[in-house]
């Protein structure tokens, strides 16, 4: 037996189901159709799906891929046609090619308390492609694929980006796509300040928002979108692939031209952009992913989707709370949750735990999400986006019963990104 068949067949003793050869099966309570679903599980994986009592005797269900490290498979970080604007998975899936994807990065969602008005934009580090097109909020927990190791593996992720101008003149960049001045989620660079109080900020805070009135966002062709309307203060310059400036316009808001970017300023930023971007000079942008070892996370093959916080490290219960801006309250409430794990040989794991079904499925807390992640076999976990978030996606069709609501009709939100599994 493959060490990926061992930790599924772990799972099957200590869970109460577990579907026969990894294809899945129906259970009560089910999304629509799902029990009816006999999809294809290619050779490397398996899937999973089953229910556990919790210490409480409460049930929560809880869906499993496994992709092993021999498996011709490849885990990416994906997302849909525009970073300003938000997608079901099923739909990034579909677009990727991919046979299977759960739902990745928090996001700025409209219903949340700082909404910027971009829902596709992903709260935190993102990297997809070896492109990085969210700047990491500083030191949160991120799954990391690729980034010249052969194996997934999970940990806290920083991200720094400058520019440099034709004089010889240097500056900070603040962010990659996202609304110039407005950070959520907190823990970015240059004089952050918590909104609601005016207090500088460097610290993730999630779901708080923070605000800097002298920036520079980047704006790639990701984005997809027109960038956001500045105020009378704010400028753009607009940047070739080559980096030369093609056009300085004021105030910020426009298209970004195919095969260009946008550096979008305002106070100080703006000022810096009139004074060493004129149409004509060279802007140099660099970025660095890191790693908390130090190491650069680099290479066309690379993905990183940050979220937060860690659930397992080292084979043992380890939550980061704090660290990724998270309250107590949020780690102990029980509720809908994804979660990606590593196992001792590299196997991936990526798991859907249901909620907001009372005697059906009543989701989890941090801990006993570790603690089933351990179960599966999991050496290190991170938490991923979840709630009415949660969603996985097998054969084009839902595995698992996402909700928005408790007792609520099944849904399908659309989210900013998803960890696709695509068949090489």
């Amino acid at each position: 037996m493959s060490r990926t068949g061992a930790y599924a067949l772990a799972a099957c003793l200590l869970l109460s189901s577990c579907a026969p050869g990894g294809s899945g099966t129906g259970d009560e309570g089910a999304a629509p159709h799902a029990g009816s679903l006999r999809p294809s599980v290619p050779a490397g994986a398996e899937l999973t799906r089953s229910t556990r009592r919790l210490a409480d005797g409460s049930p929560v269900r809880v869906s499993a891929i496994t992709v092993s490290p021999d498996a011709s498979l490849r885990v990416e970080g994906v997302h849909g046609t525009s970073l300003a604007r938000s997608e079901t998975v099923r739909a990034m899936a579909g677009t990727a090619g991919a046979w299977a994807a759960v739902n990745g990065s928090f996001f700025d969602i409209r219903s949340g308390p700082a909404f910027s008005g971009y829902e596709g934009d992903p709260l935190g580090v993102y990297v997809s492609r070896g492109g990085l097109l969210s700047e990491a909020a500083d030191g949160r927990t991120a799954l990391i694929l690729g980034g010249g190791a052969a194996r997934p593996r999970i940990g806290e992720v920083t991200s720094s980006s400058s520019l440099t101008a034709s004089d010889g003149a240097h500056r900070e960049l603040d962010g990659i796509n996202r609304a110039p001045g407005r950070i959520v989620g907190c823990g970015g660079v240059g004089g952050d300040r918590l909104a609601r109080t005016g207090e500088p900020m460097s610290a993730p805070a999630h779901n708080q928002l923070c605000v800097d009135e002298d920036e520079i966002v980047a704006f790639t062709g990701e984005w997809g979108a027109p960038t956001p309307k500045g105020g009378v203060d704010s400028a753009e310059a607009l940047l070739d692939r080559a980096g030369r400036v093609t056009a300085l316009r004021a105030p910020a808001g426009g298209p970004v031209p195919r095969g260009a970017r946008v550096l979008s300023g305002t106070g100080k930023g703006a000022a810096w952009l009139r004074s060493h971007a004129r149409p004509g000079a060279h802007v140099n942008l660099t970025s660095e992913v890191r790693d908390s070892r130090g190491v650069q996370l680099s290479g066309a093959e690379t993905s990183v989707v940050g979220a937060g916080p860690a659930l397992v490290r080292d084979g043992r219960r380890w939550i980061n709370g704090e660290a990724n801006g998270l309250t107590r309250a949020a780690l102990a409430q029980r509720e809908p949750r994804t979660a990606a794990g590593v196992t001792a040989d590299g196997t991936l794991l990526l798991v859907t735990f249901d909620g907001r079904q009372p005697g059906v499925s009543v989701g989890v807390s941090m801990p006993e999400a570790a603690d089933i992640m351990i179960a599966l076999g999991a050496t290190d976990a991170v938490n991923l986006d979840g709630g009415g978030s949660t969603t996985m996606v097998v054969d084009g069709e839902v595995w698992n019963r996402p909700t928005d609501s408790p007792g609520g009709a099944r849904t399908e939100r659309a989210v900013a990104t998803a960890l696709a599994v695509i068949a090489e």
